[in-house]
């Protein structure tokens, strides 16, 4: 096939080629499926099916001791709303719950309780089994355990007369003082979604119309690449800031999450991300050309770096040192710190504006090569 003429960039062809992608989106329901119903369905999951927050965890309390304050302590540990208590008179009635996942753990208030109180707080006074096949649960077993036990004493000690008071720590938590998980996986799952409309969606409309060959008769036309991609792209840009703005209102009045920063610097950001991710979808259906294909390249290369190397589950801190680098070049990164900025702790442009410029960077080397790829592929 012959190269396209390249003539100058015209705004009514622009508009032609915008136009007839608008219409392509509207006759396609699984267009609108993805931009819109895969957003609420995503979000319901993240609010409701995945949580970080630990409540009501089954563990035993061994009362070996029938003293006053034995009891008083089993009975802080049965107000806790962090456990649910199953009361026991000896160790063997609870192993074998724990041993069948059944427990994660028990907690031992022994015989000589009462003397071990009155030697003073350096003793210690209880024993704390939990499961580690859990090792997440069974580090908030122990660390809560130990915190009613403290609660419990400093309590006993402010209420006993010419006691020494005990040190009372009140620790303040900055941006999200309630420790709620969703207000930390909302804004994250916002990036995950975004991912997936404007790498995935763009990838296999793209592919799709080379398989019917509608894209080389486009480019047959007298528009130059660059009205081909910005005209193919612009409906799908446009269909990513209604999404994003839906996806905002259902986290904010749905989901109760605040927006601590302003609505403009919310749709800025997601105007800078769609451009890494519209392109990153594009330089996927020029390689591919193949529906199938580019969902695979979609799924490896946007959705699971966004959900696994992104921040939004796990601390990139912690991660060894060459996945750290490998982050860099993921645009979902820096649109995920950016939301959690904007939504528990305002608009920080010292924050902000790193990030806008790393995705900015980001689109700018994605759109070169797929323009580079798209003349190469077109050439003689």
């Amino acid at each position: 096939m012959n190269a396209p003429r390249l003539q100058g960039f015209r705004l009514r062809r622009l508009i032609a080629i915008a136009r007839k992608e608008t219409l392509q989106i509207f006759r396609d329901p699984s267009t609108l499926l993805v931009a819109f119903a895969l957003p609420v369905l995503m979000l319901f999951l993240f609010a409701y099916a995945v949580s970080l927050d630990t409540r009501n965890v089954r563990i035993g309390i061994v009362l070996e001791s029938d003293s006053e304050a034995a009891r008083s302590l089993a009975a802080a540990f049965s107000g806790s709303r962090y456990f649910a208590v199953t009361p026991a008179r000896d160790r063997r009635e609870v192993e074998p719950a724990v041993i069948a996942g059944h427990l994660r753990g028990y907690v031992v208030i022994p015989q000589d309780f009462t003397s071990r109180l009155l030697r003073g707080r350096s003793e210690a006074l209880v024993q704390i089994i939990t499961d580690g096949t859990q090792p997440n649960t069974a580090t908030f077993v122990a660390n809560y355990a130990q915190g009613v036990v403290s609660s419990w004493y400093a309590n006993r000690v402010a209420s006993t007369p010419d006691a020494i008071p005990a040190i009372s720590l009140q620790p303040r938590f900055w941006f999200n003082p309630e420790m709620e998980s969703r207000r930390a996986l909302m804004p994250g799952a916002l990036s995950i979604i975004m991912t997936m409309i404007g790498t995935l969606l763009t990838a296999l409309v793209v592919a799709r119309e080379w398989e019917r060959g509608t894209m080389e008769g486009l480019f047959s036309t007298p528009a130059s690449i660059l009205e081909i991609v910005v005209g193919k792209l612009l409906p799908y840009f446009g269909l990513g800031l209604i999404a994003t703005g839906v996806s905002a209102m259902l986290v904010v009045w749905g989901f109760g999450v605040p927006l601590r920063g302003s609505v403009l610097t919310l749709l800025l950001l997601a105007v800078v991300f769609l451009f890494p991710a519209l392109g990153q979808g594009l330089l996927i259906s020029t390689i591919a050309r193949n529906q199938f294909v580019a969902a695979q390249l979609a799924l490896i290369s946007g959705f699971l770096p966004a959900y696994l190397l992104s921040g939004f589950l796990f601390e990139i801190s912690s991660m060894p040192r060459p996945i750290q680098l490998l982050t860099c070049i993921v645009p979902a990164r820096y649109f995920n710190t950016g939301l959690q900025t904007v939504f528990l702790a305002g608009d920080v442009w010292p924050l902000l504006l790193p990030a806008l410029g790393a995705m900015l960077l980001l689109g700018t080397i994605l759109f070169a090569v797929v323009m580079r790829k798209l003349r190469k592929s077109l050439e003689p």
